[in-house]
């Protein structure tokens, strides 16, 4: 059995700037918290009890926040009985070592970690910069799962980006169908036949081919269209018509397309816009972290659908979208009668599949990053090189350094293993 941690009798609430912090009791067994995710919109949660049991059997304590994963379907009880302890927020903040979150942490989460501390999840880095420099600075271990290098096989069960995609897409087929006034399959009645919805799905990655699948179960005609002619037999596997640039684009590094020069990518676009008018269900997937999406439907292109077409941007942010107008999180209805759906964090609405998911990345990672009661970066290991931000009280993914402006490493200088506790 491990011991559970203890708190300080006097320790000062979490949100407190100026006074001390009591340092982590190393001689307890390595300890998680699960907090619930305060960002708005978001129903998912870190880990769910399943999770947490596998850890507490390998030996780690778990504390879970009140309510943490109610939104999820997992009631605080469900983690009891799997081994947690439930436990307020400052709590929670105060005695663990590792903090595992869905997004990037609230103010009071990221005034109050300190060194010795590790948080790990999706943490958009580019988008968050000031915030990573300052926990850095801070001696926290920071952990982006969106840098992981995906095409290692080893890294597949960390891919938190591939996980929360599929439950993304699948759901914005659902989505989709739900927007849509009219029949997607086929329906031959007494009363007439209804003709079979059409629908594009542009981008044929993890959440395009999942939101391809789903539109084909609910009777759509279906077609998948991307700039890589690799994708094709994907597609067509899933009884989808597959759709493609005249440009041969080609992918780069990782497995993703390559960006298009000016002319390509006008030629690429007049040739997509002309093919979008066919259909009434458009889902785009080109999500692109810590950047400006690309348009993939204009406004012109949105005045060119038909009355009732329903187009769902999964890669809509702050930054902007894939569709001319689109807001992350709001439902718009244009002059012409289209729907369009900001999506870009739709995996949220899908709480409790995405959290199993996301949870069992987490896992990995862990296994990964902390095999033991401390956790041990080492930097000769790829994964650890990519998706470790921080450590030491240094920036250390070189990335991120740029982005940043600080100077590269020296690799003479540049720790080959660091316990980071």
């Amino acid at each position: 059995m491990t011991s559970s941690p203890t708190i300080a009798p006097n320790s000062p609430p979490a949100d407190s700037a100026s006074a001390p912090i009591p340092r982590i009791d190393k001689s307890l067994a390595l300890t998680v918290g699960v907090l619930a995710e305060t960002a708005e919109g978001e129903q998912r949660v870190a880990l769910d009890p399943t999770s947490v049991k596998r850890l507490v059997a390998a030996g780690r304590t778990v504390m879970v926040e009140a309510g943490a994963g109610a939104k999820a379907t997992f009631d605080d009880s469900a983690y009891t009985d799997a081994g947690a302890t439930v436990a307020s927020r400052p709590q929670i903040i105060t005695t663990c070592t590792v903090i595992p979150v869905i997004r990037y942490p609230d103010t009071e989460l990221t005034q109050s970690l300190r060194s010795g501390q590790m948080i790990v999840g999706l943490l958009d880095p580019y988008n968050n910069l000031d915030g990573i420099a300052k926990l850095a600075e801070r001696g926290v271990t920071e952990v982006a799962l969106e840098l992981l290098p995906r095409t290692l096989s080893r890294a597949q069960s960390m891919d938190a980006l591939s996980s929360q995609s599929s439950a993304a897409g699948y759901r914005a087929a659902i989505v989709a169908a739900a927007a849509y006034r009219r029949y997607l399959p086929m329906m031959i009645t007494a009363a007439g036949t209804a003709i079979p919805a059409k629908g594009i799905v542009i981008g044929t990655g993890v959440a395009g081919l999942q939101a391809i699948a789903t539109l084909k179960r609910l009777g759509a005609v279906v077609t998948g269209y991307d700039v890589r002619a690799a994708s094709r037999g994907e597609v067509e596997s899933l009884g989808a018509t597959f759709l493609t640039s005249s440009v041969a684009q080609g992918a780069a590094a990782g497995g993703y397309a390559r960006e298009m020069t000016g002319a390509e990518q006008k030629t690429q676009q007049d040739e997509l816009a002309n093919a979008l008018v066919d259909f009434d269900i458009i889902i785009t997937t080109a999500k692109v972290p810590g950047r400006i999406p690309p348009e993939l439907v204009s406004a012109a292109t949105l005045k060119a659908l038909r009355d009732g077409s329903v187009c769902v941007d999964l890669g809509s942010s702050d930054k902007g979208g894939n569709v001319a107008g689109s807001v992350d999180g709001k439902t718009i209805v244009t002059d012409g009668g289209v729907t369009v759906i900001g999506a870009g964090e739709l995996a949220a609405d899908l709480p409790a599949s995405a959290s199993q998911m996301y949870a069992r990345n987490i896992l990995s990672v862990l296994a990964a990053l902390a095999p033991a009661n401390d956790i041990v970066i080492d930097q000769t290991d790829e994964i650890h090189h990519s998706i470790v931000v921080s450590h030491g009280g240094t920036v250390t993914n070189a990335a991120v350094r740029t982005a940043l402006k600080l100077d590269p490493i020296p690799a003479d200088e540049a720790p080959a293993k660091v316990n980071a506790s």
